[in-house]
């Protein structure tokens, strides 16, 4: 028996699903073809190789006698366990090794509809868990040879391929080689998802706030690419990373694109305000109720104590109730299955807001501050978002308990030293607003017209600024 044979039978003993087929070219000579079943398509070999086997004692040649689509010439034998546990079958022949892409489709999904990040008016399909197709829905819409793709091994076990997409006549090549660096410092057992890829970037950085967005639209990807930045593809993972990445870029979706520019730009400031509201409502109020009552009219503060005089709990913790009841059935509205989540959030929602304000438990000016607030955050899909909009909102709550309006200002310095101290990929996180940059300004937080969209930002590139111009 050859020796590499028996070098894969004693390194994947214990693996039913391994198959080793011997076939006899002559009396004294046999080729020997290894696959794994689970992960390969049995048509696949019969079509690339057995069926080519049968004219190989013509010619010594195996890569000529063996075609197929994706084929790898190896030359050591380590390299054998990387190909075969990706869906190779391992052609053996004396000492010459072939391996072969024999993928089986059927364990890959189809591309279907985004369903994380919906859309109105774009382009529906999304990445999928194959970083070859990923890397065609992005290659369908940019076609150029300066869109360029680097790939890394990551995993001891994993040996999961991550792919790096720049173009190389627009992309900062500084900042692809700082991701390369990072990449190939991670020495780890195994990646599983792309999500694990991003902690090791951010370097699990003291912020709430994500300085790496992930999507799982092409176009949104693709778009990213042509304004300079880098695209990160990971096999097994139907997400891509986009960086670097701007606070404003959570704020406003890539379906604004899709719309004219002066029904958009009401809708993006409409956005702007929910993030505030989101944030300092809550503080707002109770430092209002409990401290600075001279900043309302009388008659309406008047009607405010009415309203709490049978409710037995201070407004703090009145509202911490509410609000924590509607973190609660967010939380059991992303866990449901969806078909049914979003009626169960509803009536839960109803009946306990009904039933605490006939009890006393709490005011109605209370549920109309929790359901405001929960209803602004409800714009932003973004997990990450709502999660750093959510430590936020307790943060400018308990200032405001203790010092009034002070508080919330407080809270407002705090929150703006945070953004302006962060950094995405040694760009800074506030832009375009801290530093202010004219071209991303009114490319995110405002839009203008697509006939004025000519230049790429210097945030984010240096070279190749002109995109285009309108007569």
């Amino acid at each position: 028996m050859n020796s590499i044979v028996k070098r894969l039978k004693e390194e994947f003993k214990n693996t039913p699903d391994l198959k080793i087929k011997e076939i006899k070219i002559n009396l004294f000579k046999s080729v020997y073809v290894a696959f794994i079943e689970t992960i390969c398509d049995s048509d696949k070999i019969n079509e690339y190789i057995l069926k080519n086997l049968v004219y190989y004692n013509k010619n010594n040649n195996l890569n000529s006698n063996v075609p197929g689509p994706n084929t790898v010439i190896i030359k050591k034998e380590d390299e054998i366990e990387y190909y075969i546990t990706n869906g190779f079958a391992i052609v053996i022949s004396d000492k010459n090794i072939l391996a072969i892409e024999v993928k089986s489709s059927s364990i890959i999904r189809a591309v279907s509809t985004s369903t994380r990040e919906p859309s109105l008016l774009g382009p529906e399909d999304s990445f999928v868990e194959n970083i070859q197709t990923n890397t065609g829905l992005i290659k369908r819409r940019i076609r150029t040879n300066t869109l360029k793709t680097e790939e890394i091994s990551l995993g001891r076990k994993t040996k999961v391929t991550i792919s790096i997409n720049y173009l190389d006549d627009v992309a900062e090549y500084e900042n692809v080689k700082i991701i390369k660096d990072k990449l190939k410092n991670i020495d780890v057992d195994g990646v599983i998802d792309i999500s694990t890829i991003i902690h090791y970037l951010e370097s699990e950085n003291k912020t709430v706030f994500p300085t790496i967005k992930r999507t799982e639209r092409p176009d949104l990807a693709s778009q990213s690419l042509l304004e300079g930045k880098i695209v990160i593809l990971m096999d097994n993972s139907p997400f891509a990373i986009v960086l670097p990445t701007f606070l404003a870029d959570f704020i406003n979706p890539i379906n604004d694109n899709y719309v004219k520019s002066i029904n958009v730009t009401f809708v993006k400031i409409l956005r702007i305000f929910c993030f505030i509201t989101s944030m300092a409502v809550p503080g707002i109020f109770i430092a209002i109720i409990n401290y600075n009552q001279e900043t309302i009219p009388s008659s309406l503060l008047i009607n405010f104590s009415t309203q709490r005089s049978s409710v037995p709990f201070p407004s703090i913790v009145e509202l911490i109730m509410l609000l924590i009841i509607c973190d609660i059935l967010r939380e059991s509205d992303l866990r449901f299955p969806s078909n049914f989540g979003s009626a169960i959030s509803i009536l839960g929602a109803l009946i306990i807001g009904d039933a605490a304000v006939n009890a006393g438990l709490v005011s109605p000016i209370a549920i109309i501050i929790a359901a405001f607030t929960f209803i602004s955050s409800l714009i932003f899909t973004e997990l990450e978002i709502s999660n750093a909009l959510r430590c936020y909102r307790y943060i400018f709550l308990f200032a405001a308990s203790f010092f009034g309006l002070y508080g919330i200002f407080l809270a407002t310095i705090l929150f703006l030293i945070n953004v302006i101290s962060l950094r995405s990929l040694n760009t800074p996180y506030f832009a375009p607003v801290a530093p202010y940059n004219k071209d991303y300004f009114f490319k995110t937080l405002l839009k203008v017209k697509d006939t004025k969209n000519t230049k790429r930002s210097s945030l984010l590139t240096k070279k190749n600024i002109t995109k285009g111009k309108f007569q």
